[in-house]
């Protein structure tokens, strides 16, 4: 049986899953990392709250991998994220076509801006999840990117000279992404826009609530969906 993981980094994501689930489970720590058992509507997920970062990030998926997967699992990217294409407003839902490290350069050796050694150019998601993700009302699809810092107006205009087609920015996903692609597991994010790289961090700490609710709903009416 397949498992369905949903990652979010901070506890204001992981709170809107639990207002919705019917029963949730008493949490566990693996490593620094948070799991929960949820059920929502029908289908039972596990809920990760990994803590910030990339580091984190990767060792929370790894992991979930590692205990849950032993026939498969899916991992779910959630939560909120910095709006850093032209035309994205804060509130917005996106949903991944595929995920790069915007913090990695390998240039000098021949390689895409954004890829790590050894690993794709981008990560692809599972265009199964994406698709019933990006059924949500209004949800955009698009390229999303990731790095170890917080996004704020200076990093953000070399971030959109360097990755035009990335839409939004955290500091998660493409770390989930490459466990995810070491491990051939199915991945797919899906997350709302609390901030658009502001100077400070003021943006975020007013619309983070609002940005996990949106994440969190689209999420789980897509888990409705693909159990239907």
């Amino acid at each position: 049986m397949t498992a369905i993981v949903i990652q979010v980094a901070m506890e204001e994501e992981a709170q809107p899953f639990l207002d919705a689930a019917r029963e949730v489970s008493e949490s566990i720590e693996v490593g620094r990392a948070t799991h929960r058992g949820v059920v929502l509507g029908g289908a039972t997920i596990v809920l990760v709250t990994s803590g910030i970062g990339m580091v984190n990030a990767a060792d929370a998926a790894t992991g979930a991998i590692l205990r849950y997967g032993p026939e498969g699992v899916i991992l779910i990217s959630a939560g909120s994220a910095g709006g850093l294409g032209a035309d994205v407003a804060v509130g917005d839902i996106v949903v991944g076509s595929d995920v790069v490290n915007v913090a990695a350069d390998a240039t000098a050796f021949g390689y895409a801006l954004g890829q790590v050694p050894g690993m794709p150019a981008t990560y692809p998601t599972d265009p199964q999840l994406a698709t019933a993700l990006a059924g949500a009302g209004g949800a955009r699809r698009g390229a999303m990117g990731s790095g170890e810092a917080f996004v704020t107006a200076d990093l953000a205009h070399r971030l959109r000279a360097d990755f035009p087609e990335a839409l939004t920015v955290d500091m998660e996903t493409a770390a989930i992404a490459q466990v995810a692609f070491n491990h051939s597991a199915r991945f797919a994010v899906c997350r709302a826009v609390s901030d658009l790289c502001a100077p400070d961090a003021g943006e975020f700490e007013t619309h983070i609530d609002d940005a996990a609710s949106r994440s969190a709903a689209a999420v789980i009416d897509a888990l409705a969906r693909l159990a239907a």
